[in-house]
């Protein structure tokens, strides 16, 4: 017989059934219960060849298939371990005169068999000469199926680490993993976590096998699955008797035995009796557990108390006796027999030793369990707290810890140092990780005070979290001055780690406002100190200083320091700050024009991190960045200011000033002038308030003409004028040359184009320099519109063409005008439904025909660049709205006549446009006001997309 992989046998299936000379097949498929070989049967007789051939029968089917010598035949027998002897005999019949076209497929599971290994029985069969007999043998999912399944149950919602505890606990076998998923759907609500997964239970199914195959053991046998479950874990033979409370003797002891039969007290007998009834299984390395590790809870169930307390009091004596001893599994199995000293003493050892080692999440996990229990003293409580802290603030975030620092700060009964040192903590794990800055902050205070006498040193690590700058309401001076108190707090404490802990922070702080002596303070981090403390609070600088140079501008350096942090927060233990950096990652991507497949990426962190929203942020933003570019404002304004988008009042606060930005822009894109004037006078107090100037550079220029477009002229002045004294004698490449881009919009939207045009090619000309080429092009295409409205201003009256601007929509017309301002005979037969196409040439330069070196000629070029630009990242919306510009200014005599050329079933180009803004949520409005179209011509446009695609909906029309 050959084992082969199921794509194998099944071609040769389907061969045997399509070809009259292949010769008859039987694949012999193997599998535990629950493992997924029925399903397999159904998807064999959905295959091309098996329709109208297929044959299901059951093992207790009492009459032989009917099946026909010289036709193609599929027999399927599911479950042939459950067939008499009478059911044998007729499947051995069949296999014995198989034809040359017939297939069968026999399932069972081996554990089950009366015979081991013997899946027709006891009795020979003679198999046909041509017969090409296969086995298979269904495995339990990996981690990348149960993955898959998950998505197709819970959609998004399930993420990594639920699905890694549904595959522990699952074991893989599919039917359990389908059970799960079944309960997890109606329970897990949006988001499914780990504690989702364990909460599921026990399914069904799974527990009755289980109990049904421990209850038909002898005494004994019981005892040995008892102690597997107990274990938790593969397990040695020897060991499994030491917990069940058996002794294993070999062959000659129990021939020498005077009294005979001792089998009901043989260790060894039992546990032959635990695998022959599949209640254990073997592994590869001769260990023994259950089949699946959920099991172990149905089995506990059963178990009296007194019996279950004293196989845990066994399992622990027996890890006690290991090197190195495994804390926390002893700590387990202490709790669990009752031993409450003992189970502490193990917890804090536990906990000590993956501290040190740098495993937080096991301290959180371990210690989040220890100390919501009503048992652990107070003294207890002061001697775990601490570390349970201390590994919150570098791990990943938990709900529950935050809850139980909470109410151990309320402790009255808590000495006030220890009390301040958990309250330090809470206060970190609030600002960096929960999202709650202002409840952190105020913690962060008590802390400061409660521990300046008692314990300065971390009174010192308080002082210099305060001095952090990136949470709102507070100045800059405020932070200057904690850390002023910080530093001489850490020089008169004498601890390095302090010290390092404080120089990361005063190495931020500078950098974050853009001052350059931050540079040189981080050069002193102590990257290479032996103390893994220190070199965590390394690579926090690090990362922390990575962020503050992506929003200066200073791209070559955000990668090194990136490369630099990711590499010692791996090495150091510290996944928190290495969520921070990926997340600051996406942001240099997003600035830096890399957006191929980064709208993917922002989505799988997303995801990573859905439960830990300060840290996700990063990507929420860059996605509203990205669908606003591409003309998705619905799903654009979801993740800006939806019900998961990082909150502006606990955002970190250059993000959200780059989040208030682009819902200005936004508004001014759908013409509501007041909405993005009351946001930006919002957002520019903020950043006033904190008087971090630097920023405002993504901010800045979309206020000033929100303000502007509103009426408020003088206070856009006012705007512009403080963000040039806020930047001076700091160094940020990304604020001065959105500072100059400031300084245009205010000259365009005060009606003075000529000085607004070379402002606008000053900031180009900058963030080409950086590089930024999103925003490259759209200063360029400001320039260019500048441009023309120079030109504009030089035709003779009643030639003037509109007064078009980056966020476009000037004239709000009725649906029957054509929003460019232009009304034509050829707007008008574009709409018709002779499919001419377009009445611009959209494939000719826009500055062709153009005089080289006039402000339309130079304009044109302008649009063109910015245009190419837009295509080139993928921002549809941008690059549309600038096409449409250019063709609006084109000279008459270079746009193409009415009636050519036809593009029959194909799309215009200026369908494409509309067919591509439509798909990603655009109205018709919006894109009649982005093309300068009517909303008319829009619609039919649309419609033609729609049925040259062969559409249904607008949304299929994405690209």
């Amino acid at each position: 017989m050959v084992t082969q992989g199921e794509e194998f046998w099944e071609g040769r299936i389907r061969r045997t059934l399509a070809e009259k000379d292949a010769g008859p097949v039987l694949v012999l498929v193997a599998g535990a219960a629950g493992a997924g070989k029925s399903r397999l049967l159904r998807r064999l007789a959905e295959l091309p060849e098996a329709v109208g051939v297929v044959i299901p029968w059951r093992s207790g089917d009492r009459q032989t298939p009917d099946v026909a010598a010289d036709a193609p035949a599929l027999v399927l027998v599911d479950d042939v371990h459950t067939a008499d002897e009478e059911a044998l005999a007729r499947i051995r019949v069949l296999v014995a005169k198989a034809g040359p076209q017939t297939a069968v497929v026999v399932t069972y599971r081996p554990e089950e068999l009366a015979r081991p290994g013997l899946p027709f029985g006891p009795a020979p069969l003679r198999y046909p000469d041509d017969l090409v007999i296969l086995r298979h043998r269904v495995l339990p999912w990996h981690a990348g199926q149960v993955a898959e399944a998950a998505s197709e149950a819970l959609g998004e919602g399930c993420g990594p680490q639920a699905v890694a505890r549904l595959h522990e606990r699952s074991g893989g076998v599919a039917q359990v993993v389908v059970d799960l998923l079944a309960v997890l759907r109606d329970s897990a609500g949006e988001r499914c976590t780990a504690a989702d997964v364990d909460a599921a239970g026990v399914p069904v199914r799974l527990a009755e096998l289980m109990l049904h195959r421990t209850d038909a053991l002898p005494g004994p046998a019981r005892r040995v699955v008892w102690a597997a479950a107990v274990l938790g874990e593969p397990a040695s033979g020897a060991d499994l008797l030491t917990v069940a409370g058996l002794e294993a003797r070999t062959a000659q002891e129990v021939d020498d035995d005077d009294h005979g039969d001792r089998g009901g007290h043989d260790g060894r007998d039992a546990l032959v009796a635990a695998l022959a009834r599949a209640a254990l299984l073997e592994d590869a390395e001769h260990r023994y557990a259950l089949p699946v590790p959920l099991a172990a809870e149905a089995v506990l169930e059963t178990v009296p108390g007194p019996v279950r307390q004293e196989l845990h009091g066994r399992a622990a004596a027996l890890l006690q006796r290991r090197h190195p001893v495994p804390w926390a599994a002893l700590a387990r199995h202490r709790r669990a027999g009752g031993e409450m000293r003992a189970w502490l003493r193990a917890v804090e050892r536990a906990a000590r030793e993956f501290a040190a080692e740098g495993h937080h999440q096991e301290v959180i996990a371990l210690l989040e369990d220890t100390l919501a229990s009503p048992l652990v003293s107070h003294p207890a409580r002061a001697r775990l707290a601490p570390v349970l802290a201390a590994s919150a603030v570098v791990a990943l975030r938990s709900d529950q810890t935050v809850e139980v620092l909470t109410q151990i700060v309320r402790d009255e009964n808590l000495p006030q140092a220890v009390r301040g040192e958990m309250r330090l903590d809470l206060g970190l794990l609030l600002c960096n990780q929960v999202g709650m800055s202002t409840h952190g902050w105020a913690e962060l205070e008590r802390s400061a005070a409660e521990l300046r006498e008692a314990r300065p040193e971390l009174a010192a690590r308080a002082m210099s979290a305060l001095a952090m700058p990136y949470w709102p309401g507070n100045s800059l001076d405020v932070h200057l001055a904690w850390m002023r108190d910080a530093e001489r707090a850490s020089a008169a404490s004498g601890d390095e780690v302090v010290k390092t802990a404080v120089a990361a922070n005063r190495a931020g702080l500078a950098l974050s406002y853009g001052n350059p002596e931050g540079w040189e303070l981080l050069k002193a981090l102590p990257v290479d100190s032996p103390d893994p403390r220190c070199r965590r609070h390394a690579a926090r600088g690090l990362c922390n200083a990575a962020d503050s140079s992506v929003w200066l501008g200073f791209y070559d350096r955000t990668r090194e320091l990136l490369d630099q942090g990711l590499e010692l927060s791996a090495r150091s233990g510290a996944p928190y700050t290495e969520r921070t950096a990926m997340g600051t990652r996406l942001l240099l991507e997003w600035a830096t024009g890399q957006w191929e497949g980064l709208g993917e990426r922002c989505e799988a962190f997303v995801r990573e991190t859905a439960d830990m929203p300060v840290i996700s942020a990063d990507a929420r933003t860059v996605l509203g960045l990205l669908n606003l570019a591409r003309g998705g404002w619905g799903p654009a304004a979801s993740w800006l200011s939806g019900k998961d988008a990082p909150l502006a009042e606990h955002a970190a606060a250059p993000l959200g000033a780059t989040l208030a930005g682009a819902l200005i822009r936004l508004a001014l894109a759908r013409q509501d002038f007041a909405d993005a004037a009351a946001q930006a006078r919002a957002a520019w107090n903020n950043i006033v308030t904190k008087g971090v100037f630097v920023w405002a550079a993504e901010l800045a220029p979309w206020a000033v003409e929100a303000l502007a477009r509103d009426g408020d002229t003088a206070g856009a002045r006012r705007l512009v004028d403080t963000f040039a004294d806020g930047l001076k004698g700091l160094a940020s490449p990304a604020a001065d040359a959105a500072l100059w881009w400031t300084r245009a919009a205010l000259a365009e939207a005060t009606d003075d184009p000529a000085r607004a045009r070379p402002l606008y090619q000053r900031a180009a000309s900058a963030f080409a320099a950086l590089p930024r080429p999103y925003a490259h092009a759209l200063t360029a295409e400001g320039a260019g519109r500048c441009a023309l409205r120079e030109a504009d201003a030089d035709t003779p009256d009643g030639q003037d063409t509109p007064d078009v601007r980056d966020t476009p929509g000037d004239h709000d017309t009725p649906d029957d005008q054509d929003t460019s301002g232009v009304r034509s005979t050829a707007d008008d037969r574009d709409t018709t439904d002779n499919d001419h196409g377009d009445t611009h040439d959209e494939d000719a330069a826009p500055d062709e025909g153009a005089t080289p070196g006039t402000p339309r000629a130079r304009g044109l070029a302008d649009l063109a660049f910015a245009a190419e630009q837009f295509s080139d990242l993928g921002a549809a919306w941008d690059a549309a709205r600038v096409r449409a510009l250019s063709r609006v200014h084109q000279p008459e005599k270079h746009r193409r006549r009415p009636g050519r050329p036809s593009y029959r079933d194909q799309l215009s180009p200026r369908e494409r446009e509309v067919a591509e803004l439509a798909g990603n949520g655009l109205t018709n409005r919006e894109i009649a006001t982005t093309l300068h179209l009517s909303p008319r011509t829009v619609e039919q446009h649309v419609a033609r997309a729609m049925r040259k695609l062969g559409t249904a909906t607008r949304q299929e029309l994405a690209p």
